[in-house]
């Protein structure tokens, strides 16, 4: 999967990566290139006093050696612009498909983890494409040019290389093959203390009413404990490569020492070969080493590129239609035919043969015991979730078969859990209608009776909003949620349990505003407060996933038990009729 990611989100930058060869290629041949220059110095320069020569190579080196830097230092530069490039394209195809995902899929992975693999995964694939530009090049060239420059200086010492080489790359094997399970169980330890920390932040006032900071901190202290106890392997395993690498190194460098100081002593080689064997040495065990490091890094990266790659491989469960149809009628007639939704792998539907029939001037009402499928049944209507079996058809076609932004614009649903976006009233109410007016915003404001505290704030419409809508109260919220659906004017209006924040005199004058300016459209409302339904035209009674019930107020409770009994836990006997 990682060489996948990187051929397709490198593609785009080959030109760079093209640079980075090259210009890699030629500082490493100049890199090569200095210590036989600096032996030729001290084999006839410094040997014989020749100053002049001296000079003339030291010059040289000095030149070769800043056009060196130059090519360094710009191969890194497009390096990173390859590697920066490949994460963003990487992060927006992470973020398109997510966007794509039912509430199923977002279930399966949860939403913690989608962060962590946005962003961390991310990171680690840049981390490596950084350092492969840098280094991928660089370390095999160097190695194999390395063995060939030392060999051509020195071909008696070579031998050395044979038992150097082979036993730093096998050490560095063996620490490498232990890194990338604990690389992998590292990434769902950066999940959990994601998934710990952002329940903490979200629930923090139900936490502090609960009275329990105390146990959330020991639960965030264990999931942060195994995070450490897992970067504590990985560091301890780390730690072995650097004395590893400088012992196999100080060992080899003292070899050539001892068996080239012979030679010397023989006559059978010169003391600037053996400098340049000394930095040859050096080379190519750093070529080594860099490899290695690059294989560190390999299989973090590897466990990444799995997770992100599930992700872009999950297709949702809601899909857009290959060849989309228009609606063959009014958009704003609602039919659930047999709807039927159950998740992956469960026993038992969550909803199972719902029929009813929406129509624009009329109100439909839902209601149920909790855990009745009210909300599921609401998110089928604009393709939230797809139904398992039967239909749900607007304007005399399967909402399958309409394409989703033209299905999703004639549909309005306000959640049960309000939320807000960051930035200011205005466009949060814009968020449905961008081009909306400063006057068709009152407008919306005045009909869910939120038109009095936004007035009454200091910026008005531009006051600002905090992220998920906690600079307002719950109420203010909700009406605010109430007004962003009105300001888009769908043909159906959903509203999920939406006027639950709202008190009894609120809620009756903002569904008596409703009914205004709903007469040529389809309301569905979902309530558990009977006061708010008992007007509907028809009132859709759920028990666990199933529809026992379908009339009006007066007809289900001549007919239908499971109604009778809901309106007999609020009202008494004669306020309910």
């Amino acid at each position: 999967m990682l060489i996948r990611l990187l051929r397709i989100y490198l593609a785009p930058y080959r030109p760079q990566l093209v640079g980075v060869v090259v210009l890699q290629l030629m500082s490493v041949t100049a890199n090569l290139y200095l210590p036989s220059l600096n032996a030729q110095i001290i084999d006839n320069g410094v040997s014989v006093g020749d100053i002049s020569y001296i000079w003339g190579m030291g010059l040289g080196m000095a030149l070769i050696s800043a056009v060196q830097i130059l090519m360094s230092v710009y191969s890194v530069y497009l390096g990173s612009q390859a590697a920066m490039g490949a994460g963003r394209d990487m992060r927006s195809a992470l973020i398109h498909r997510i966007g794509t995902f039912s509430a199923r899929e977002v279930g399966v992975f949860g939403a913690p983890s989608l962060i962590t693999r946005t962003t961390n995964d991310v990171q680690q694939i840049q981390m490596l494409v950084v350092m492969s530009v840098s280094m991928l090049v660089m370390a095999p060239v160097m190695c194999i040019g390395g063995i060939v420059m030392a060999m051509r200086e020195a071909l008696g010492l070579s031998w050395l290389l044979l038992i150097a080489v082979p036993a730093l790359a096998l050490t560095m094997g063996i620490i490498i093959s232990r890194m990338l399970p604990t690389f992998r169980v590292m990434q769902t330890r950066i999940d959990a203390v994601n998934r710990v920390l952002r329940e903490q932040i979200t629930g923090i006032r139900v936490v502090r009413a609960f009275v329990r900071e105390r146990h959330e901190v020991r639960r965030f202290g264990i999931a942060n404990e195994q995070l450490v106890e897992t970067a504590l392997k990985v560091g301890r395993l780390m730690a072995l490569m650097l004395p590893t690498i400088m012992l196999i190194a100080n060992m080899t460098a003292t070899a050539v020492l001892w068996v080239g100081g012979h030679q010397i002593n023989d006559g059978h080689m010169k003391i600037g070969a053996l400098g340049a064997m000394m930095a040859y040495i050096m080379q190519i065990l750093m070529a080594v080493m860099m490899a290695s490091f690059l294989a560190i890094l390999a299989p973090r990266a590897s466990v990444s590129a799995d997770r992100i790659g599930a992700v872009l491989e999950t297709e949702s469960s809601v899909r857009a239609p290959d060849q989309p149809r228009p609606f063959a009628g009014d958009p704003g007639v609602v039919d659930v035919v047999g709807a039927e939704f159950r998740y992956p792998g469960a026993e038992q539907a969550v909803l199972q043969g719902i029929r009813f029939r929406a129509e624009p001037g009329r109100t439909t009402a839902i209601v149920g015991s909790t855990g009745a499928g009210k909300t599921t049944l609401i998110n089928l209507i604009p393709r939230l979730i797809d139904v398992t079996d039967g239909a749900i058809y607007l304007g005399g076609r399967d909402a399958r078969e309409v394409d989703l932004d033209l299905l999703r614009n004639q549909v309005g649903l306000v959640p049960q859990k309000a939320y807000l976006f960051s930035g200011t009233i205005a466009t949060n109410l814009r968020y449905g209608n961008p081009d909306a007016t400063d006057e068709q915003l009152w407008e919306a404001l005045e009909l869910a009776e939120a038109a009095d505290f936004v007035r009454q704030m200091p910026a008005g419409l531009d006051t600002p909003v905090a992220q998920g809508g906690t600079t307002v109260s719950g109420g203010q919220r909700q009406r605010l949620s109430i007004a962003r659906v009105l300001v888009k004017r769908p043909r159906v209006y959903l509203f999920d349990d939406c006027f639950s924040a709202l008190d009894v005199a609120t809620d009756a004058r903002v569904r008596e505003n409703l009914r205004a300016i709903t007469t040529d459209a389809t309301v569905v409302t979902v309530a558990q407060r009977i006061s708010t339904v008992r007007d509907a035209d028809q009132i859709v009674v759920l028990d666990d996933g199933r529809m026992v019930g379908l009339g009006t107020h007066d007809e289900l409770l001549r007919d239908s038990r499971e109604y009778r009994e809901i309106v007999e836990s609020q009202f008494s006997e004669q306020e309910a009729r």
